[in-house]
């Protein structure tokens, strides 16, 4: 199969890409700069230069591939709509370009972050909330299974984590950490995060693009909710630094995120396609010096 791929060269699309390479598919990936390029070409993927602007070149790439894999997503706060709206105009020119062609088109996303209760792969993502400031995005991707596209979106947790992470959730709550001079939960620290290994993401993409249904919402649960308290003192015995409650403010706009209790499930993606996380947990990573040596 020949997959074109938009952000392999990122933390979850490098995992992808070597996924892919060693299942003996074909990767072209897009690529913004020769650094990018040359990442992709040494995993095994032939690289095409250009960025999400570059309509006709996606497009392009689109209709020669057998299957598409969407990763790449530019986080500019100060130019945040207008890229999502970049994102939704571009998904729909997909539609027209590969309409009926049963073709896959995967996107990743983020698992909802409910009140309450663990996410499901049934639940919506609140347009309103941090997890949901991409709904726009989701919903463009589903609606594309009914145009003939095998469309579908696998949801990342909060910690998509592993060694060589320096971007992600817990490598920015560790920083975060070392400035605070604090291993930092907010309240009792008995709220959750859900988490999986970066090559268990990788693998269930790969899965997603071989064999999900049109319309599928998968979740890259490996754990369906890690106590922060427990992450905090791990980091605190890693670091030397104490484990302790701070004011949520202390943490800006970060804070209202580590103190949620967001747990998601993976249930009904391991019954759709076969997927078992295999992968070290969290806390293993840490304990490991994944995230602090």
């Amino acid at each position: 199969m020949r997959v074109f791929t938009t952000g392999a060269s990122g933390w979850i699309g490098t995992a992808l890409t070597t996924e892919l390479i060693t299942a003996g598919h074909e990767v072209v990936a897009l690529a913004r700069s020769e650094a990018s390029a040359e990442k992709v070409r040494s995993l095994g993927a032939s690289a095409v230069r250009g960025d999400m602007s570059d309509h006709d070149l996606i497009l392009t790439c689109a209709r020669e591939a057998d299957a598409v894999a969407h990763l790449a997503f530019t986080l500019d706060f100060a130019e945040f709509e207008e890229t999502v709206d970049n994102e939704v105009e571009l998904i729909a020119k997909v539609g027209d370009a590969l309409q009926g062609a049963g073709k896959a088109f995967i996107a990743a996303s983020g698992t909802p972050i409910l009140l309450g209760r663990g996410a499901t792969e049934d639940d919506v993502l609140d347009p309103s909330g941090p997890a949901g400031a991409r709904a726009r995005t989701a919903a463009a991707v589903l609606a594309l299974s009914g145009r003939g596209i095998r469309s579908g979106l696998v949801r990342m947790p909060r910690s998509v984590h592993g060694a060589g992470d320096r971007n992600g959730l817990i490598a920015v709550l560790v920083g975060l950490d070392r400035q605070l001079g604090t291993a930092a939960y907010v309240g009792d620290g008995a709220n959750r995060w859900p988490a999986v290994h970066i090559s268990d993401a990788g693998r269930l993409f790969r899965l997603a693009l071989e064999q999900a249904p049109a319309g599928c919402v998968l979740h890259a649960v490996g754990e369906e909710g890690v106590v922060m308290r427990d992450v905090a003192e791990v980091i605190a015995a890693k670091t030397g630094l104490s484990a302790a409650a701070v004011d949520p403010e202390q943490l800006g706009v970060f804070g209202a995120l580590l103190g949620g209790d967001q747990p998601a499930s993976s249930a009904a993606t391991r019954r759709l396609v076969g997927w078992e996380p295999a992968g070290p947990t969290l806390l293993e990573d840490l304990e490991a010096g994944h995230y602090t040596d």
